[in-house]
C-alpha cells in the first residue's frame, strides 16, 4: 500500500438487538432476534479525509433504546482523526443515526442529496410513519450548514475528491447515497442503508422502513453492479463486519476495523 492508498476505517459507536419480524417484512415467524450495529467510516490518505456519515448522540440513542458504546467522536480520535480537522463530511441519507452530531465537524462541508434535504423538510414529514426516522435538530443542522455555505448538493452521482464518489440510489431513504472508495484491493462500497445486512443484498429481504420500497430492492442489485465482487461490499449495520476484516490497531478488536483491507474470515 502506498501513500496515494486510501485507507477505510468503520468505527462502531453503538449496538442494539431487535426482532427479525420488526426488522425485515415478513423477516421471522418466530420472533427470532437480529442484532445491528452502528457505524460511522473514514476514508484517509496522507492528504485528506473524508468522514461518511456522523452518528447518533447518546441523548438520542438513549431516547430510542439503543446502547451507546462510545461517541463517534472519541471513535474517530482512536484512528488518529481529529473530528476538528476534517473538511469533509458525506452524509448518506439523515436518518438520526446517520446525521446526528454535525456540531462535532465546525469545519467540514457536508456532501448530500437535494432528493434527501426536500424529502426532510417536505410535506413527508407531517406523516409520523416517515418522520420517525428524523430528529428536528439534525435537520435544522443541515439547513444552518445550508445557508453558512457549507453543504454540497448532488442531483445524483457525483465525485467528491479523485478516488471517492457518492452514489444516488433512494429507496430506504428518498435520497439514499452510498460510497465508492478507489482502495489497493480494488473498488470498495460503503453501502450505508442501501443494505443494512450481507443477507440484504445477497437475498433481498424487504427491510421494514423505506421510502419506497421498489427503489430499495433495486438498489440491492445497484451495490452489486458498483462492486468487482460481494466481498467489496460493506453493509451499514451488520455486526459480521466487524468479525470480517481485520482490526484498525492494537487494542480496536470490536472497534474500529479497515474495510480497504481483504477481508479475514475466523476461523
Amino acid at each position: 500500500m502506498s501513500d496515494d492508498d486510501y485507507e477505510i476505517f468503520a468505527i462502531k459507536y453503538g449496538e442494539r438487538v431487535g426482532i427479525r419480524g420488526a426488522i425485515f417484512i415478513g423477516g421471522d415467524p418466530h420472533e427470532a432476534p437480529l442484532a445491528m450495529d452502528y457505524f460511522v467510516w473514514a476514508i484517509r490518505k496522507k492528504d485528506r479525509t473524508i468522514v461518511v456519515d456522523t452518528g447518533f448522540s447518546k441523548e438520542e440513542g438513549e431516547r430510542r433504546g439503543r446502547t451507546y458504546t462510545q461517541s463517534p467522536a472519541d471513535g474517530l480520535r482512536k484512528v488518529g482523526i481529529e473530528p476538528n480537522g476534517v473538511k469533509d463530511v458525506i452524509i448518506s441519507h439523515m436518518h438520526y443515526d446517520h446525521a446526528g452530531n454535525l456540531d462535532l465537524f465546525p469545519n467540514a462541508r457536508f456532501h448530500i442529496q437535494t432528493a434527501e434535504v426536500a424529502f426532510a423538510t417536505g410535506r413527508a414529514i407531517t406523516f409520523g410513519v416517515l418522520s420517525h426516522s428524523f430528529t428536528r435538530e439534525d435537520v435544522l443542522s443541515v439547513v444552518q450548514a445550508t445557508f453558512a455555505g457549507r453543504v454540497e448538493y448532488y442531483h445524483g452521482d457525483g465525485e467528491v475528491a479523485p478516488g471517492v464518489n457518492v452514489h444516488f440510489i433512494g429507496g430506504h431513504a428518498a435520497g439514499l447515497q452510498c460510497v465508492s472508495v478507489e482502495t489497493a484491493r480494488g473498488r470498495v462500497i460503503l453501502a450505508a442503508d442501501v443494505a443494512h445486512y450481507y443477507e440484504s443484498f445477497l437475498d433481498e429481504p424487504a427491510f421494514t422502513t423505506h421510502a419506497n420500497m421498489l427503489g430499495m430492492l433495486e438498489g440491492y442489485r445497484t451495490l452489486r453492479r458498483l462492486a468487482p465482487g460481494d466481498s467489496h461490499i460493506v453493509p451499514g449495520h451488520d455486526p459480521e463486519v466487524l468479525r470480517r476484516y481485520p482490526s484498525a490497531g492494537p487494542g480496536l478488536e470490536g472497534i474500529a476495523i479497515r474495510v480497504d483491507l481483504p477481508e479475514v474470515i475466523p476461523d
